[in-house]
């Protein structure tokens, strides 16, 4: 690894003037995602930004209909904040299989949405809540800001400075992880405005990065129960030297069932508008590891059998 500048930045104004100064300077939160990508000569950097005493990126907090985390928000702050397991326990638990325990302690929240790893877990929460993001720039919502792999729209000089995320929503997320890494191939987040019945689906680990599922959520809004039998979103699947498409392509189909029956269970009128939604505002618990589906024909290949039992 060749030589870096440091800088360790004060306040916001500082990091954008620095990002526009050199546009291979790149942002370090918690170096989680992006000091890995620099020692493996993935990412081209002749300045790290240390971003740690900036005001503006710290905090976690409750505000009006959202709760707002900082960008700097570690993964297990988030995990263990009594604010996030009252308000949105599923993001909670989300968090808290992020990596391992000295990653979590690390890696932040904005660094993750930041760097969008294809393969990474917060950007599909995002999606399936509708969070918004607060950047140097202005405004974005989510489904505006991941723009394929590696890419969002903060392009060189944005900063994140903090997550909003909609309350009283009921969500859940699941993920089938890589053993080294435990990175999602794949995961998929689930949210439901049980005053609307509207539906959002991301997945993750696909290869694609982040993205909506349309036909998942078109499925789910039909109280006939079409969700049952979703094809698997072959065209949101690549192949790689650990998985095939099919093979992911599948998995989430399995994930978004498992997930669409736990929070179907959850709400009346098989998840149409309710007049009293403030009896939702606590999400429905994790799904139980012996969660059924559908069992697939006997000629399927054995890998399709074994996760649909």
């Amino acid at each position: 690894m060749s030589a870096l500048a440091y800088t360790r930045a004060r306040d916001l104004p500082e990091v954008v003037a620095l990002l526009r100064a050199n546009p291979e300077a790149r942002v370090l939160a918690g170096g989680q995602s992006l000091l890995p990508m620099v020692r493996l000569g993935l990412t081209e950097v002749t300045q790290l930004i240390d971003v740690q005493d900036v005001a503006e990126l710290h905090g976690l907090r409750l505000a009006k209909d959202h709760l707002v985390m900082g960008a700097l928000c570690t993964h297990a702050q988030i995990a263990r904040s009594a604010l996030v397991q009252e308000h949105l326990p599923w993001v909670a638990q989300a968090a808290a299989r992020i990596a391992d325990a000295q990653v979590r302690e690390v890696g932040t929240l904005g660094g993750s949405l930041a760097n969008h790893d294809p393969n990474a877990c917060w950007p599909a929460l995002a999606l399936a809540a509708q969070a918004r993001l607060e950047t140097s720039q202005g405004w974005v919502d989510a489904d505006d800001f991941f723009q394929g792999p590696f890419t969002t729209a903060l392009g060189q000089s944005g900063v994140l400075v903090a997550v909003h995320w909609p309350l009283g929503r009921l969500g859940a997320y699941a993920k089938f992880e890589q053993v080294a890494s435990r990175f999602a191939q794949p995961g998929l987040a689930m949210g439901v405005d049980p005053r609307t019945g509207s539906w959002r689906v991301a997945v993750t680990g696909l290869g694609y990065g982040a993205q909506r599922w349309a036909e998942a959520e078109a499925a789910l809004r039909q109280p006939a129960g079409d969700w049952a039998h979703l094809k698997p979103p072959l065209d949101l699947a690549v192949g790689d030297v650990h998985t095939s498409a099919e093979y992911r392509a599948h998995l989430a189909r399995v994930l978004c069932r498992r997930l669409a029956a736990n929070l179907k269970a959850h709400l009346p009128d098989n998840g149409l508008a309710d007049p009293n939604p403030a009896r939702h505002s606590t999400p429905a618990p994790p799904v139980p590891a012996a969660a059924k589906n559908t069992p697939t024909p006997s000629d399927s290949p054995w890998w399709k059998r074994l996760f649909d039992r």
